[in-house]
């Protein structure tokens, strides 16, 4: 007679394996990458994440601004960092005073306070400027060092009188050319683009210097020599410089110009042509008369 009582069978044994989810698990954790992003990247992400919530609260950044700005102001103060002076040199009395009021520093002032590059074209933009170089030396100066243009003629315009280089750049505004009458005088448009065929001309001109009065710019194109007693060398476009030897030559040769010629055009490098002045024609008239009879003494 059976049993009414159903008996449990013995369980089969255990499999050792791992399953397949922790067997991949496991392969992953022994993958560099995957350690360094759990253990590293992860932790490190979080922590930063954390803090940045934490700055970027309203009340944070006032006080970490605050604080940022007491920091700078405490070293800004400190005196191995404050410049008390400011020295100007190769510079005129009068371009000195120019660049002082240009730089506008209230001393003593925080060495951070200061960039040199924007002092450096504060000044450059200076005309009478030609070279600056700004430097802050130890013991609290700075300085700046700078190259003056040479003024090398007047430039008289309808508005004023102009100092330019021997580039033809400006220099500056003179009220009165008798306070550098040592300077040559140009006139005309377009003058200063032709300063350096204007010197060439003048220093050809040394012969006559004396009698030089004043170059004037034609047509932006070429020159007229303005001499004492209104005589006017009218100079081609182009080689004036040869032409005006050439004048210079018939002037030693035959004292052209100590006649009474009122001008002398060179325009035409094959023709020179003279004008003469009124007593001169007068006077050929005058001699004709006499030849043609139509006088008697």
């Amino acid at each position: 007679m059976r049993s009414l009582i159903r008996r449990r069978r013995p369980d089969p044994a255990q499999d050792p394996a791992p399953s397949r989810v922790a067997y991949r698990l496991t392969r992953l954790w022994l993958s560099p990458f995957i350690r360094r992003l759990v253990t590293i990247v992860i932790p490190a992400a979080l922590v930063l994440g954390g803090l940045t919530a934490y700055a970027t609260q309203p009340q944070q950044i006032e006080t970490m601004t605050r604080w940022s700005e007491e920091i700078r102001a405490s070293v800004e103060a400190r005196p191995e960092f404050q410049i008390r002076q400011m020295a100007v040199t190769g510079a005129s009395p009068v371009l000195a005073d120019a660049i002082r009021d240009r730089v506008g520093l209230d001393f003593p002032v925080s060495w951070f306070q200061i960039d040199p590059a924007v002092l450096h074209k504060q000044v450059a933009a200076l005309d009478a400027v030609a070279q600056v170089k700004v430097s802050v030396e130890l013991g609290g100066a700075l300085r700046i060092s700078v190259t003056e243009r040479e003024p090398a003629v007047i430039w008289r315009r309808s508005f004023g009188l102009e100092m330019l280089d021997a580039t033809g750049h400006r220099i500056g505004f003179i009220d009165h050319r008798d306070g550098r009458s040592d300077l040559p005088l140009v006139t005309g448009e377009g003058a200063n683009a032709a300063i350096p065929e204007a010197l060439a001309l003048i220093a050809a001109a040394d012969p006559i210097g004396l009698r030089l009065r004043a170059l004037t710019r034609r047509g932006e194109r070429r020159w007229d020599m303005v001499l004492d007693r209104g005589q006017v060398l009218q100079l081609p476009e182009k080689a004036p410089v040869r032409a005006l030897e050439r004048t210079l030559a018939l002037q030693a040769a035959m004292d052209l110009l100590d006649r009474d010629v009122a001008v002398v055009d060179m325009r035409n490098p094959g023709r020179l042509t003279v004008r003469m002045g009124g007593d001169a024609v007068e006077y050929l008239r005058l001699t004709r008369s006499f030849g043609q009879g139509l006088v008697r003494q």
